[in-house]
């Protein structure tokens, strides 16, 4: 290739100046594309080169028809400006509109008055760090920017376009925390740090909100208006490695854009007059597919893809003879770089080699998986009701209802749940008072008071997807208004109910994890590891779904991050692969009438010990109402309370220890431990079992209330009554003691595991229907919209193989 520091305007030829730092033209892109412009033998390409550039006044720059000039850093835009003034040279590239392009806000708003869609957003400028803003407003789960709220999860990106340190704030319900996104630094393109729930004050921001896309990024490459190539990559928001082929090169997969992809592809390349520029899609699906951008590059090139630049050239080509010597472009018959290619066999031969001509060639391709997936192993699930009349929690039931007297209020967030954990400190006796006269009513409700506040305080840090409170008034009192006007209602009484527990253990995220490992290397053997070889090879349509459970959320997380061969942290894996979606996966009150039914048949079978003949025992024993009760299952109900109630006396006596030892410490006691952060952290509960405490964060307090609960809610003593809708809670709560207590020594644990696993074999298949018919009418009418999910999915995958 000739490369002339000067201009004459040799042999006709038209001349191509590079006017671009020389790091730019030696990269492998512009060289391949630059080597086959010089092929076709109708160009003179001119390297300016960084001395000229730099140095040179541009009176002395080369002569040239048609210009090559883009920003990078160091890049003197304004010279280059002067010179396409003076020497007026076709430009692929406007200069003028690159000065937009370092400044993200500006291009939002002109890719906006373009028709160009971009994630809703707002700007935060600041004149000097840590400037105060009055119309910035900060929570721990939002942000306010002139009255717009951003929910976390959210993006922080510099205004400033040179900057690539974005950020990403997630939600407590996920775990909190930040992931920053950087450019490449060997294979890591991001990192999370837990501990950073704040946003940056010490400059100017774009806060949009996170688009979830699958864990993908899509690149796209224009070439003018009327071309557009994309490829795929693992985004760096889901773990940070970033995937590389045995050259080093970062792993990408091209893939076609939609008719309204092109469309924007065409908009963006229009809006900045930037025949050759880069730009984010970001494919999303909030109820219908979407797609976005989110930043535009400027000049941008694909790597390592051959016909990619083979396209790029002829497009340039045609450009640069369309203004410089219309009258003499052809179409070239073969394109001059591959003459000495050797030429590739045609299907025809290929197949007349094998012996196959005529012969379709015959072969089944994975099209569609569905799986249905429970969560991991997990702590026993927990739920504290009382009557609340004191006036700070009934006030604070106003605070978040809206000041309803009527209306219910929902705490989930960590400033809800601190306001109401300060509440119960100050409510909550110092000490068991003793006295003779307090009523067991009332020994009862300070207990639960004590629960209440042991569970807000339980590790020192809310994260909502463990906890929630429910306030839901009761009882209502009219009172003067203040005004003096007329009275008004307001509630005397309210329920409390805290709902906890149920907290994914590290041996259930481990159990997730290796699931999605084995399914992955079972279900796809010949596809290779990784995210990006299954989306490009399954149509960029994987989808993971999950109740709004925390469990079940964290679940999932840990399943994809097997699946797709992910490191690092669960929450980024959570908010970026995991959708929620309640109504789809938790439709237990679909069958509300028929469960209850089912479990009151199903009492009377294990009191009575008798098993109804629904059907033939000999030959269909699972048609039998209740099959699988225990014949004896009234003695081992008997054994049940009993082995509970032994269980319980000897949790009570270690908690009593713990209060005592608690009372000598301050009345604000240190809670090292947290539950959401230690999910996959076993040297903390290896210092609590050495310690002789029970695993995880839970207390003796708190143990000593689950399984009073489970003795007292087993059996009623005034009314003489089981109730065997316990018997799986025991077994669980039990199972979970085993596995994770065993250290406490607790006599009589293995011998309650057996009754109720017994029981619980017998109660667990026929709890949502004790015949076949009966599970088929329930299970129908909770997974309704599920099933209907799963068909629509069939049907649209069925679809896509008629129309191949």
């Amino acid at each position: 290739m000739e490369r002339r520091n000067h201009g004459a305007h040799g042999g006709g030829k038209i001349r191509i100046g590079v006017c671009v730092m020389e790091k730019k033209v030696s990269c492998s892109p512009m060289e391949q594309i630059l080597e086959r412009l010089h092929a076709f033998g109708e160009f003179e390409i001119i390297i300016f080169g960084d001395k000229v550039i730099l140095e040179d006044p541009i009176e002395s720059w080369p002569l040239c028809d048609c210009l090559i000039a883009f920003y990078s850093a160091g890049y003197p835009l304004e010279k280059a400006e002067k010179y396409a003034v003076l020497r007026r040279p076709f430009l692929v590239n406007e200069l003028d509109p690159q000065y937009l392009l370092h400044d993200r806000s500006k291009v939002y708003e002109h890719l906006k008055l373009f028709g160009v869609p971009v994630p809703t957003y707002a700007v935060v400028r600041r004149e000097h760090p840590n400037q105060e803003l009055n119309y910035f407003i900060e929570q721990d789960d939002f942000i306010e920017i002139h009255g717009k709220r951003f929910c976390k999860p959210f993006v922080e990106k510099p205004i400033d376009g040179d900057d690539h340190n974005i950020m990403i704030y997630y939600p407590s319900y996920a775990g909190g925390g930040m992931k920053e996104l950087f450019r490449k630094v060997g294979n890591r393109s991001s990192e999370f740090y837990p501990e950073v729930r704040k946003v940056r004050r010490d400059g100017s921001y774009i806060y949009e909100e996170f688009m979830p896309t699958g864990g993908t990024d899509v690149k796209v490459y224009t070439i003018g208006p009327g071309y557009a190539h994309a490829e795929a990559r693992k985004s760096p928001v889901v773990d940070g490695v970033v995937m590389r082929n045995s050259d080093g090169k970062e792993v990408r997969y091209p893939v076609l854009l939609t008719p309204t992809e092109k469309q924007i592809a065409r908009n963006v390349c229009q809006a900045f007059r930037q025949a050759v520029c880069g730009f984010d899609l970001l494919r999303c699906d909030l109820g219908e597919a979407r797609s976005y951008v989110c930043d535009v590059n400027g000049w941008s090139f694909v790597k390592s893809s051959y016909k990619y630049y083979d396209d790029a050239a002829c497009i340039l080509r045609k450009m640069f003879l369309d203004e410089k010597a219309p009258h003499i472009y052809t179409i070239p018959a073969h394109l001059p770089w591959r003459i000495s290619e050797p030429a590739q066999p045609s299907d025809a031969v290929r197949n007349r080699e094998r012996g196959t001509v005529g012969i379709p060639m015959q072969s089944e391709e994975l099209r569609c998986v569905i799986a249905v997936i429970r969560h991991g192993d997990r702590t026993p699930k927990q739920k504290v009701k009382l009557k609340i009349t004191q006036e700070k929690l009934l006030k604070l039931m106003l605070k978040y209802n809206g000041g309803k007297a009527h209306a219910e209020a929902k705490l989930k967030s960590a400033l809800q749940l601190q306001d109401l954990l300060d509440a119960t400190r100050i409510l909550v006796p110092r000490a068991r008072s003793g006295r003779e006269s307090d009523s067991d009513a009332e020994v009862e409700h300070a207990e639960k008071l004590r629960q209440v506040r042991a569970v807000l305080e339980e590790g020192g840090h809310f994260s909502g997807i463990y906890r929630k409170v429910q306030l839901k008034p009761s009882n209502w009192a009219h009172i003067p208004k203040s005004s003096g006007e007329g009275e008004e209602e307001v509630p005397s009484e309210a329920l409390m109910i805290l709902k906890y527990g149920g907290v994914l253990t590290h041996a259930g995220r481990k159990q997730a994890e290796e699931l999605g490992r084995y399914f992955r290397n079972n279900m796809y053997p010949s596809e290779g590891p990784g995210l990006l070889r299954l989306h490009s090879t399954y149509r960029h349509d994987l989808k993971i779904y999950s109740s709004d459970e925390g469990r079940v959320q964290m679940s999932a997380a840990a399943f994809a991050k097997g699946l797709l061969d992910l490191e690092g942290d669960l929450t980024p894996i959570l908010v970026s692969l995991v959708s929620k979606d309640s109504s789809m996966l938790d439709g237990l009150q679909d069958g509300t009438i028929e469960i209850s039914e089912a479990k009151a048949q199903l009492h009377d079978i294990i009191i009575s010990s008798k098993v109804a003949n629904g059907g033939d025992p000999a030959g269909f024993p699972w048609m039998v109402d209740g099959a699988d009760v225990s014949t004896n299952a009234a003695q081992l109900l008997t054994d049940l309370a009993e082995l509970t109630k032994e269980i319980t006396s000897q949790v009570k006596r270690l908690s009593d220890d713990e209060n005592e030892e608690v009372a000598t410490d301050s009345d604000s006691p240190n809670h090292p431990y947290d539950q959401a952060k230690a999910l996959w952290r076993t040297e903390i509960d290896m210092d609590r079992i050495a310690a002789g405490l029970p695993c995880g964060s839970e207390s003796f307090l708190l143990m000593f209330a689950r399984w009073k609960k489970l003795e007292r809610d087993l059996y009623n003593e005034r009314k003489k009554r089981f109730d065997t809708t316990q018997i799986p809670d025991i077994y669980d709560s039990c199972k979970y003691d085993l596995l994770h207590n065993s250290h406490l020594n607790l006599n009589g644990l293995h011998d309650l595991f057996k009754v109720s696993q017994l029981l619980a074999d017998g109660v667990i298949p026929n709890e949502y229907g004790i015949n076949p018919k009966q599970k088929l009418k329930i299970g129908s009418k909770i997974a309704r919209r599920l099933l209907g999910k799963i068909l629509i999915d069939l049907h649209n995958t069925r679809r896509e193989i008629t129309e191949c």
